[in-house]
């Protein structure tokens, strides 16, 4: 579909860092986030999944979309056919509908990053995920996009399984807190917070533990995945 696009901030969970994959586009020598164009008779959601699933070899994604953007006017830098054909190889005409203004629809992804298979496409020759503190200047308005998604993530993360998405399937309760502190930017008091997810039964502690050190073997917990849902659509995470 001409006009419309989808752009993706991907979410990634590693050594306490939240990071966002950027890939680097080719003949632009410049960062910007992984999207993709709709197909014809493609269903909106059904072409975001598909991007995503194209470029992080992920299936299932929580997948989230919180805005559309096109105040820029013009959203795409190679104004000519003589442009493309350098940088691309393409012979394109100067009616083609990649020369005209683009909107383009954000989705936020929450992704395992130890799960992550980056895969890049025509456009685009590298990868690297970037900690949300330190983000480079994007192309096109793509550093709003950022923005935009990294504020609806905080509004949201005690209503969408967020840490669910995020963390391995087994953590401790260090991680868990690390998270959600990461994400908010601020402290929460962990013994409070680690106790109210006990008590809404949101996570199990496991009989297993983790050898990080001498003497140092920290049980393991797991989300008990249905009572987390349930607590999020009642809003009740919110107490912390």
């Amino acid at each position: 579909m001409p006009h419309v696009s989808i752009d993706s901030v991907i979410f990634g969970y590693h050594d306490q860092q939240l990071r966002i994959l950027l890939l680097r586009w080719r003949g632009l020598e410049g960062w910007g986030l992984p999207g993709g164009f709709i197909r014809r008779r493609e269903p909106l959601s059904q072409a975001a999944h598909r991007i995503l699933q194209e470029r992080t070899g992920l299936e299932d994604l929580f997948l989230q979309q919180f805005h559309v953007f096109g105040d820029t006017p013009y959203r795409v830098r190679e104004r000519s056919p003589e442009e493309f054909i350098e940088k691309y190889g393409l012979d394109i005409g100067h009616d083609n509908w990649l020369f005209e203004r683009t909107l383009s629809i954000g989705y936020f992804a929450l992704v395992d990053y130890s799960k992550v298979t980056v895969r890049t496409d025509f456009f685009t020759d590298a990868y690297q995920w970037w900690e949300v503190g330190e983000i480079p200047p994007l192309l096109f308005d793509q550093n709003e996009e950022v923005e935009k998604a990294l504020a609806t993530l905080r509004l949201q993360i005690y209503h969408q399984p967020i840490g669910y998405n995020l963390l391995p399937e087994k953590f401790t309760i260090p991680e868990i807190h690390s998270l959600y502190e990461t994400i908010l930017g601020k402290e929460l008091d962990q013994r409070n917070f680690s106790k109210k997810l006990l008590a809404l039964g949101l996570i199990r502690k496991l009989d297993e533990r983790r050898a990080i050190g001498p003497h140092r073997s920290p049980y393991l917990y797991q989300f008990e995945k249905e009572a987390y849902e349930e607590a999020l659509k009642q809003g009740i995470v919110h107490t912390y």
